[in-house]
């Protein structure tokens, strides 16, 4: 990662904050850290210019406190570490893969099955598409490493569903490969969906609306969650869904203590692979 340099005016909503880790609100459109094409207008610009000396002391030996990161296309919550105990508690809770992410999206229709677990290995490769941008490109393959998403659908209408998705591992773009395999594919996605889908809404219909883990300091219980974006509600006013942050809008709204993608008894134990951090999507 080259240097970052600070930029206030790249600016971003709190959800969390102590003195040693926040979780923010990323924006659909603004690309999570410095590279080709993006060097000072990203979202670690934008943290750069509130908090330039402690993730200036993380460095990039600790990636400036970024213990995961979103596809620029998805919005919602990012947790970032302020300090060297939170970067590497929290890196160990991803590589045991203890912290639970989990996001809505709007697809083509429901699911076959209303509730499941996808197991298809990705293969992932990086195209470079001009002198200044590249292209990441993500498939379903036998050459892949182990993939699972947990997913629940939670309304559908004549023209889409919603379902919620919890990535166990983190693969890139994994949630939109995966939902696309099965005939599911998100919608705006331009990546994966048909052609005919890929400008059925205003940008990528994916959001990262909680985030869940146990304080790697404080062994505090850390559950933030976000409301369904603003730019994409008319999205669902137009397909006839609701929203899935409203209580009573919709049957099988989350409950808080038990978590319906997450995948129980069936994921425990599971052997994913060496070296998986759950650090993409």
């Amino acid at each position: 990662m080259p240097q970052v340099s600070p930029n206030p005016r790249v600016t971003f909503a709190i959800h969390y904050e102590d003195e040693h880790l926040l979780v923010v609100e990323k924006p659909s459109g603004r690309v999570t850290q410095p590279g080709i094409g993006h060097q000072h207008d990203t979202l670690l610009n934008g943290l750069y210019a509130s908090y330039e000396r402690r993730l200036s002391q993380l460095g990039e030996k600790r990636d400036h406190g970024l213990v995961h990161r979103l596809d620029r296309e998805t919005s919602g919550v990012l947790a970032i570490a302020l300090s060297r105990p939170a970067y590497d508690g929290l890196r160990a809770a991803f590589e045991a893969r203890t912290v639970r992410k989990f996001y809505w999206a709007v697809v083509k229709k429901a699911p076959t099955e209303p509730k499941g677990v996808i197991r298809l290995p990705i293969e992932e490769s990086v195209r470079r598409k001009d002198r200044y941008t590249s292209v990441k490109r993500a498939k379903i393959s036998s050459e892949g490493k182990p993939a699972l998403t947990a997913y629940r659908l939670l309304a559908e209408s004549p023209y889409a569903a919603m379902i919620e998705a919890r990535p166990i591992t983190g693969r890139m773009h994994q949630i939109r490969v995966h939902m696309n395999a099965i005939n599911a594919p998100v919608l705006g996605d331009d990546l994966y969906a048909p052609p005919t889908l890929q400008n059925s809404a205003p940008r990528l219909a994916l959001h990262a609306h909680r985030i869940a883990f146990e304080h790697p300091v404080t062994g505090e219980q850390i559950d933030v969650r976000s409301p369904w974006p603003r730019d994409l509600r008319s999205l669902l006013r137009k397909l006839s869904l609701p929203r899935p942050d409203l209580p009573g809008e919709q049957s099988g709204q989350p409950r808080d203590e038990d978590d319906s993608t997450d995948a129980g008894d069936e994921l425990r134990g599971d052997p994913i692979g060496e070296q998986d951090t759950g650090l993409g999507q």
